[in-house]
Order: C-alpha cells, then structure tokens, then sequence
C-alpha cells in the first residue's frame, strides 16, 4: 500500500527541543494524515490528559497524495485532544501548506509541552529554531503572517498560525493557514494558545531529501486534474452555498437557533448571492477545480474568502440576519481572530435567543469580537454552547459538546443519527450521510437498517482525510482511482479507516465516554434501536465501547515508537 514517508519531528516547548523518530512501520500500516496522527496520539496522549495541559499534543499530518500535482490534494490534517468535547478530534485545511510541508522532510509534526513565552517555531529541511515573539501577543491571523512575511520571508502558504482566539483559549478557537483556510472544528487553535505556540512556519527543499519521495502514478493522477479543470459543476462558481436554496426549500434551514425550519431570506444569502460578490477564483495548492471564493463589497469595504455554506447558516439563518454582506463580515472576523465559524456562530445565536435579538447583525459582530477577547460576555460565550446554556437559558444543542453543523438531523434522520454516534460530535464531515439523503439515493425518513451505510461512510471518510484527499474530489477520485493511487483494494483502504475509528473511539472510551454520550437533543425515529445496529455493525460493546480484543486496539503500540 502506498503511503507518506519521512520521520515523525517531535517539538517540546517547553524544553526547547526537537526529536526526529523513524516511524515506517507505522506508515506503512496507517498510509499517512488522519490514520497515522490518531495512532500516535492514541499511543503518546495520556487519557487523563487535561486538553489544555503541557501533556496534550498536536498532530500536523501529511498523506502521500500531498507528493503529487493532482487535483483535490492541496490539504493536510491535525489531531489532538479536543477542548471543545474532551475527546479526540481530527480536522483537516485546505490552502498552500502541504507542499512546503513536505519540502521540509518530515510526514508527521508532533507539538508538546508548554513554553513560558509567545513562541513562532521554524521547521526546515536543516533542522527547527525557536523564536520568541513577544510582539506578536494578540496579533491577528493576518498581522502574524504580516509579521513573518517581513522578518523571514515566508509567506501565509508557509505557515500555520493562531489568532487571539487561540491565545485566549476559547474552546472552539481554530488553527488558520494561508490566513483564511481553518482547521476548524474542535479548538485545536485553544491547544497550541496553551503551548503558547503563535505561529509554525515550513520550508525545506525536496531534492535534499530525496528519501521522503513518494512516486503517484500518473493516471489518474493527470486525467483527475483534467476533469477538474474542464468541470461544470455549479460548486466551482459558489462553493458549497450552491445548495442553500435547495436545502431550505426541500429539507431544512435552521433558523434562530433552531426555532425554525426555513429561513425566510435564504436566497439573499444563498449561492446566487454569494457569486455576485465573487471577484476571482480561488483554490488549494495544485487544485484546478478551483472552488474557492473570493469575495468583496466595495460600498461596505468588506474583503473575505467565502462564505461557505455551514458560515451562511451560521451566521445567517440561524441568527437571523439575512444579508450577504453582513454574513462575509462575520466570516471575515472569525478568519482573522482564529474561529471555527460554526461553533462561533452558532454559540453567537444562542446569545441572541437569550436577548431576543434575531437579526441583529451589528450586535452579533460586536459579540464575535467579544468572544475572541473573552470580554465581557464574551469570556462566558468562549466555553461554548454545551458549557455556557444554563447563563443563557437556552437549549444545550450539541452533541459531546459540539454545536451542529447546518444540515438538520431532524429533517435527515440518517444524519442525525450519525451526528449521535460520530467520536467527534456535531460534525457533518465524519461520515457525510447527508448527501446521500439529499440526493435521494438514502430516504431522510427512519433510522433503522442505515447502520452498514454509515459504518461504510465513516470509514470511507476516516480514509479519505488518511491519503489526504478533498471531500469535493468525490465524484473524479473514484473508488478505483483511489485503488490505483494507493495500490491496494478498496476494501484495504476501508480497513485503515475503521482501525481509525476503534482508536478515537477506544481513546475515547478511556476518558469516560460512552453509549451515554452517544445521544441527540431531539428525537428522532427508533433512534435508540439504530445505535444498537450501528455498534452491532461495529462489533462494539452494547454500552459503546470497542472490545480491546478489536485489531486496532491489540495492535496499538506494535508500530509506534514511544519518546520516554
């Protein structure tokens, strides 16, 4: 099976050290990114540990796929241990980075400890310094990239970087790259503002270390990138707000934290909307589908990249607020303080339910910054909805503490039941039932007798962030492309992302997490006979623990090196 090479490059902060490990054996049964960074974090984080204590780490990760030029392939995955659901989290970005990643030699980047000062760290193929960067306490996303530009050179495309959310260890603060790509979900921006890690930038030359080569067939690799670039597909023009309207016609459109089921002004802030304000194409490294979105308001002054979607209804239909403009200035705010646009605007709209203040734009900006600050109400709004509902007096409507992605459970049982069932929580990424639901190849209605599908959906997708690959790829990175490109049955490739599943899950089990957490905040059909399916189909434990006779469980520790 193909997979990523190069050492494991261990950074302590808080001894100032940097340790390369040779980790083949484990790459070569975890292919790279998600796959690997869950094997090691299961292995080297302590299941006590506190998510924002010098014993967690965080886990930059690169695929083989990240060796090519092909399309859909301009991404790279981090995994930690969650402050937002205390549990294991993976979340993958888009932008620049992977390639100068991997020009720096290494497959795996490992972030420990605790530094006394504000730290930007330097990877090269040479070696890593540290600086302190005392200025730099408080900067925005774009003023830390500034600051790098001018003083080494590197660009955003270089880097990795915190905002003050980060600093301020708000619970769903995000890790941004080329300034406004986010590993979003989860706070592992809030972890590395516990390390007092700013910035990580990545240079290196690839001839240097010819070692880490990883050879890509070039078909499909080429015939991939050509049907990516001569698509037609409505997602190159608006990214994924192409189906807001279709969703709120036809499904639902959560509105004013979850009153509602359609939101009123979905076409002044749908795709249509968003494509006027386009300026330019965007993409990812390599990518020429191009689904980015560049986009401007010359009248109000506002510059951005996006809205996306799950940022339309966040801070449109679910607070409300009905115009473009004012959703582009919210999305904006969270790229530069450092924010997972869906938890912020989500939690934003449970402030305004308390106020009864829908649709008031201007005072959910006002709160945005607040919460990035942690002022004022703001530093209450920081820990999240599952934390802060009580002082708002609103419904907890989360699961293992995330705040739900846009597409309705309750409307999308298939969904819904995997929102419940997902190690990560309220994610619409984890196993992706919902297009299978709105293109009606699943029936919305019911959950039972969709627990084989959503096993195979996790698993697709836990590989899937393992090879790197991007989830708009689905329709050209076919399954016997990805065959090809892996050189290994698909059913092989299934296979490492159902040992990822038991791993996050059986980390998971350790710090107390169970069938109990494994619940929704509504209810849905036969919901508590489809979670007895889904562990069925696992083969986990009735209480929703995996069996520790479970391969990816015995296994653990065979092929990952320890750093005692």
């Amino acid at each position: 099976m193909r997979h990523a090479k190069g050492p494991l490059l261990t950074v302590d902060v808080g001894e100032r050290t940097a340790t390369e490990t040779e980790i083949g054996d484990l790459l070569a049964e975890t292919v790279g990114g998600r796959a690997t960074a869950t094997a090691l974090a299961h292995e080297r984080i302590p299941f006590d540990a506190e998510p924002f204590g010098p014993e967690n780490r965080v886990y930059l990760s690169t695929g083989p796929l990240q060796q090519s030029q092909m399309s859909f392939t301009g991404r790279m995955n981090m995994t930690g241990l969650s402050p937002l659901t205390e549990g294991l989290v993976s979340t993958n970005a888009g932008g620049y980075l992977s390639r100068n990643f991997v020009e720096a030699g290494i497959s795996v980047f490992e972030v420990v400890g605790e530094s006394d000062e504000l730290l930007a760290i330097h990877v090269t193929d040479d070696g890593v310094e540290f600086e302190e960067v005392p200025e730099l306490e408080g900067a925005t996303v774009p003023e830390t990239s500034d600051y790098m530009a001018d003083h080494h050179d590197l660009g955003p495309e270089h880097c990795i970087a915190i905002g003050p959310a980060g600093e301020n260890l708000v619970r769903f603060a995000s890790v941004m790259t080329f300034d406004s790509r986010a590993f979003g979900r989860g706070g592992l921006g809030a972890v590395l503002g516990s390390k007092n890690v700013k910035c990580v930038t990545f240079e290196g030359d690839a001839d240097a270390v010819p070692e880490v080569d990883v050879e890509i067939p070039n078909p499909p690799e080429m015939d991939i990138h050509r049907e990516a670039a001569t698509s037609d597909d409505r997602m190159r023009r608006q990214g994924t707000t192409g189906g807001t309207e279709f969703i709120n016609d036809n499904f639902s459109l959560p509105t004013r934290y979850f009153e509602g089921y359609e939101f009123e002004d979905a076409d002044q802030i749908g795709g249509n909307a968003v494509e006027e304000k386009k300026y330019k194409k965007g993409a990812c490294s390599a990518c020429a589908y191009a689904c980015k979105l560049p986009t401007r308001d010359e009248e109000r002054g506002v510059e951005t990249e996006g809205p996306e979607f799950e940022t339309v209804y966040a801070f449109g239909s679910m607070q409300g607020v009905g115009d473009i403009v004012d959703v582009m200035q919210a999305n904006e705010l969270c790229d530069n303080y450092g924010m997972d646009t869906i938890s912020a605007g989500v939690t934003v709209a449970a402030y305004l339910s308390s106020e009864d203040e829908f649709g008031n734009a201007a005072l959910a900006q006002e709160i945005t910054e607040k919460i990035a600050r942690r002022e004022g109400v703001g530093d209450t709004l920081a820990e999240g909805v599952e934390r802060c509902h009580d002082d708002l007096g609103v419904e907890n409507l989360t699961v293992k503490g995330m705040e739900f992605a846009a597409h309705d459970g309750r409307v999308l049982h298939g969904q819904g039941l995997s929102y419940a069932v997902a190690n990560r929580g309220a994610d619409h990424m984890y196993a992706g039932m919902l297009s299978l639901e709105y293109a009606g190849e699943l029936d919305p209605e019911g959950t039972l007798g969709k627990a084989d599908v959503l096993v195979d959906q996790e698993n697709h997708n836990a590989f899937r962030d393992t090879g790197i690959v991007c989830a708009f790829g689905g329709d050209y990175v076919t399954e016997e492309r990805l065959e090809t490109l892996f050189d290994a049955d698909y059913e092989d490739l299934l296979a490492v992302g159902k040992r990822t599943i038991e791993r996050e899950r059986h980390f998971n089990n350790q710090r107390g997490l169970d069938r109990a957490d494994d619940v929704l905040p509504y209810e849905i059909p036969d919901f508590e006979a489809a979670v007895e399916e889904y562990y069925e189909a696992r083969g986990w434990n009735d209480d929703g623990t995996v069996p520790e006779t479970t391969d990816a469980v015995a296994s653990s520790g065979t092929a990952v090196p320890s750093d005692d």
